[in-house]
């Protein structure tokens, strides 16, 4: 029998098959069925977790509309079909590449409120809050702050769309009104949520007051369609008008902090984006108050001075080299990153790839460092003066999602956006029909406890009135250069997985460049990942487990996860311009095009 390429394994690189790592592959359920190529479009794609949003993404495109009418009609129907994560109540970041070269980066990240003090999550005797309590960072009213997903999709919209907001909300409005049908995996993620029910509006919209919706059920959203239909209408009650003063009462009453001023106060920034470069790559990604962009730029300095690809993909070469960088970039993460408005962040030092090569030389190639015996490199002796002790931590939980867009001119959109924990803090606005967020988790809650992810964070991302905590999210755009050396669309790329969306997009992103990957099997190939503390590298368990025990001879301790991470990428053909689309076999999204 003759065995194709298989993206699957992501084991092709230089057309080596692994064997072990096949045989995993066939003992993963949840992938076998996944796509094997991309889909392949003429002229424009749209890449996201549902079908139908993409749909309406593409509707667009076909319409007239630019990609960024695409990319603000997806994430207006994620709001929709994908309550998990899509959101109104929530918050992001659209980094957006015109056709022209120019780039922008728009930040609505949410922000917490006026009122919000740095130990307001702990109790008298100054320990976090536990999680099942609804005052905590977590779940219930006292979790939400400011939410920027309006903000941000109508501020895109107006400043660089070419159809009316009417037009581009118009699919999220009829897919609220008329329903969709749920998949096993949507019904299952409803039944099994286990505050839901403890917020009257969300038990009777998602959980229909215990009558569980089962699969192939239509679910229908008549109040988020009326919420829908006001906005499109006024986008701006959202934040000054009638809405406003609806969502804060909604949110006072249940005891939460943010109020109509807060609300008010709100503003969309734009920000220059990260710039780095990968064997020729230019890389364009998420500055902070996302670590993404940051990090993955260090991660990739430092892994450019590695013959990845001599080594082969997936090997425990590979493996321990990413992990160490890994590693090395988490560590940084640690020290520096928060909201640039409230603190210094060192970014132009931290991509330098003079501070990369630095770091390289700490590697051992045949053993792996242990995280508490990591010594910074002293070539940038100001990172010191600015790094503090590592006493605060926050938890990110890993429920976010991505979309990436291409048209037919070549203008690109890579969208993350998110409620945080998986349908936020289950809270949802009270006559307004959509779930509101628990981004305040996402600051640190307390000096000195690691979080459930073991991720730690400096004193840069405290909590503070007005400020934006720190992300993971990693939306990121990849050009090369053509025959006659300008820069053209390669890659539009990201993923959700809270701290594990920065080493998906390198596990994609390396895949692509080092091994030659096509993006379909790129972003199905097993992922691994290490963030510092714990100690570890988290893995697929569909990875060899020879290669898993020649990393554990390393030194190196593993936690094997079944899957995690949503990658919706996007590539360019460079001899048909073809648009190749990938959705992740991990989960029940669609690439679609024209």
């Amino acid at each position: 029998m003759r065995i194709q390429h298989s993206s699957l394994t992501g084991c092709w690189g230089r057309s080596r098959l692994c064997l072990p790592i096949l045989i995993s592959v066939v003992l993963a359920g949840a992938l076998v069925a996944a796509p094997l190529r991309p889909v392949h479009a003429p002229h424009a794609m749209v890449a996201s977790v549902h079908e139908r949003a993409s749909r309406a993404g593409v509707e667009m495109l076909r319409s007239g509309g630019n990609a960024v009418d695409a990319a603000v009609a997806t994430g207006f129907a994620l709001a929709v079909v994908h309550p998990q994560a899509g959101n109104l109540g929530g918050g992001g970041f659209l980094l957006l590449r015109r056709a022209n070269g120019k780039t922008r980066f728009i930040d609505f990240r949410e922000k917490a409120p006026a009122a919000a003090t740095e130990n307001m999550y702990l109790d008298s005797a100054g320990n976090v809050i536990p999680e099942s309590s609804k005052n905590s960072s977590v779940v219930g009213y006292r979790a939400i702050g400011v939410p920027g997903t309006v903000a941000g999709l109508v501020y895109a919209e107006k400043h660089y769309g070419k159809l009316s907001l009417e037009k581009v909300i118009a699919p999220a409005i009829k897919l609220a009104r008329e329903g969709f049908t749920l998949t096993y995996e949507d019904a299952r993620d409803l039944k099994e949520d286990e505050y839901l029910a403890e917020f009257p509006a969300s038990k009777h919209i998602f959980l229909r007051e215990g009558n569980f919706y089962q699969p192939g059920d239509l679910f229908k959203q008549p109040e988020l369609a009326r919420t829908l239909e006001r906005l499109a209408q006024d986008p701006d009650t959202f934040y000054h008008g009638a809405m406003a003063h609806e969502l804060a009462a909604a949110i006072h009453q249940g005891g939460g902090l943010v109020t109509a001023a807060d609300l008010a106060a709100y503003e969309v920034k734009e920000r220059e984006p990260i710039r780095g470069s990968y064997r020729g790559f230019e890389i364009i990604s998420a500055p902070p108050p996302s670590s993404g962009g940051v990090a993955l730029v260090e991660i990739l300095n430092i892994l450019e001075g590695f013959d990845l690809a001599k080594l082969g993909n997936r090997s425990a070469d590979v493996i321990h080299l990413e992990a160490e960088a890994f590693r090395r970039a988490f560590y940084d993460r640690a020290d520096f990153m928060g909201d640039p408005d409230f603190a210094k962040v060192p970014v132009a030092q931290l991509i330098d790839k003079k501070y990369a090569a630095a770091w390289r030389e700490s590697i051992d190639l045949n053993r792996a460092t242990l995280s508490q015996d990591l010594k910074r490199p002293p070539i940038f002796s100001e990172l010191e003066r600015v790094a503090r002790l590592r006493p605060s931590a926050i938890r990110e939980p890993e429920n976010t999602t991505h979309y990436s867009v291409v048209d037919a001119e070549g203008n690109a959109v890579a969208v993350t956006t998110t409620l945080n924990d998986s349908f936020g803090s289950r809270v949802t606005a009270a006559g307004l029909g959509f779930l509101l967020n628990d981004e305040m988790d996402d600051f640190a809650a307390k000096q000195g406890v690691p979080n459930n992810y073991g991720l730690i964070q400096g004193p840069a991302n405290a909590i503070g009135p007005g400020k934006r905590p720190l992300s993971a999210m990693t939306p990121t755009i990849v050009l090369r250069k053509d025959g006659s050396g300008n820069s053209e669309l390669f890659l539009v790329m990201g993923s959700p997985g809270g701290p594990t969306i920065i080493t998906t997009v390198a596990n994609i992103l390396i895949g692509v460049v080092d091994f030659s990957l096509d993006i379909q099997e790129a972003v199905n190939a097993p992922r691994f990942h290490h963030q510092w503390l714990p100690d570890q590298i988290l893995v697929e368990d569909r990875l060899s487990p020879d290669t898993m025990s020649v990393l554990r001879s390393r030194g190196h301790k593993l936690s094997l996860e079944h899957f995690w991470g949503d990658g919706e990428c996007i590539m360019i053909d460079s001899r048909t311009g073809e648009r190749l689309g990938a959705s992740d076999g991990r989960n029940n999204g669609k690439a679609v095009g024209y």
